[in-house]
């Protein structure tokens, strides 16, 4: 029955006095329905979901997030501002290897977790199968894959075609190619780019993390290292020593439908334009299932405040913020 005919009615009736409070609890139910899902999200649900919730909530201090030790620079910095923008969250971060990762993921050890790729068909159709949840997916940043070199070698450029003929050990080399561990996303993306189930040539090896890529490369110029963007653009002290003693190698795809005829070095601008050809998608994927601290988080990064953190990194937003320029006029006396 519509508010006003129940009005009319109570008043027809006698019963004018309780229709404040009738009002009132029609009010309650429809503020309900309108502000929708976020809002429900805070009332606390079944039991068996009680102690997931209290892990979620926003206001939690013990959510945990797992992230691909590949972008733990980027991450870092958009934790260290998250945090600080909202006192009291603090949220445990395991950083892994992107298999790890996957791992903690599908067996439902993890419910956010940052990574360079999206879940597949299979991936998706076992998280519906076992938990009857689709993932919210965002994508917040785009990454490069570097090709590192001494600052005494002479090797300046690559082409596409010499990097996977390198990579599946089809040329005759040299040089000493060196990537972070195994189960990295790095190592995946590039078995993926050079169509190839392993790298078992002598001459390329895997180390423990990026750090040391970069590190061995600085000390050897016989070597190419091959590593995320991020870890080159504002080093930490421990390895920023290392960053100064290598230059980055331009590349240049000469295969498609159209090959380029420039040598591109990774850059906000070359990424932006789709010149640099070696470049990776990072996502945040959270399957909680509800609002809280992992879809804050992911909001927080794609903010403009978070993308704002990403264009200073040197990586490439997904969305570009705007900038404001404020033109002053000076009147003549």
């Amino acid at each position: 029955m519509p508010l006003f005919a129940l009005h009319v009615f109570l008043e027809r009736n006698g019963m004018k006095s309780n229709f404040r409070l009738i009002s009132a609890a029609a009010f309650f139910v429809i503020v309900l329905a309108t502000v929708g899902t976020g809002m429900l999200m805070l009332i606390p649900g079944c039991g068996q979901n009680a102690q997931q919730d209290k892990l979620d909530r926003f206001t939690a201090n013990n959510a945990e997030f797992v992230v691909d030790e590949s972008f733990r620079p980027i991450v870092d910095e958009e934790l260290y501002i998250f945090k600080a923008s909202y006192t009291g969250v603090k949220p445990k971060i395991a950083y892994a290897p992107e298999n790890d990762a996957i791992n903690l993921l599908m067996n439902d050890s993890a419910r956010v977790v940052i990574l360079s790729r999206d879940l597949d068909k299979e991936e998706y159709g076992a998280l519906l199968k076992s938990r009857n949840l689709r993932p919210s997916v965002d994508r917040f940043a785009i990454d490069a894959v570097a090709l590192i070199v001494n600052e005494a070698s002479n090797d300046t450029t690559i082409t596409v075609s010499e990097i996977k003929k390198m990579l599946n050990g089809d040329t005759k080399t040299d040089k000493n190619i060196v990537f972070d561990n195994p189960n990295s996303s790095l190592v995946r993306y590039l078995k993926d780019f050079a169509g190839s189930k392993g790298f078992k040539q002598k001459n390329v090896y895997s180390l423990k993390s990026n750090k040391e890529v970069i590190k061995y490369v600085s000390e050897h110029p016989d070597a190419i290292g091959i590593t995320g963007f991020s870890w080159l653009n504002d080093p930490d002290k421990d390895y920023a020593d290392a960053v100064q003693k290598v230059k980055i190698v331009a590349v240049k795809d000469d295969t498609g439908k159209h090959p380029s005829q420039q040598y591109y070095s990774p850059s906000q601008n070359t990424l932006a334009l789709k010149q640099y050809p070696l470049t990776r998608n990072l996502y945040i994927l959270n399957c909680t299932g509800k609002y809280g601290l992992g879809m804050e988080f992911a909001n927080f990064m794609k903010s403009d405040r978070g993308q704002r953190i990403i264009l200073k990194s040197g990586l490439l937003p997904d969305e570009i913020p705007e900038r404001e320029i404020t033109v002053e006029q000076k009147i003549r006396q």
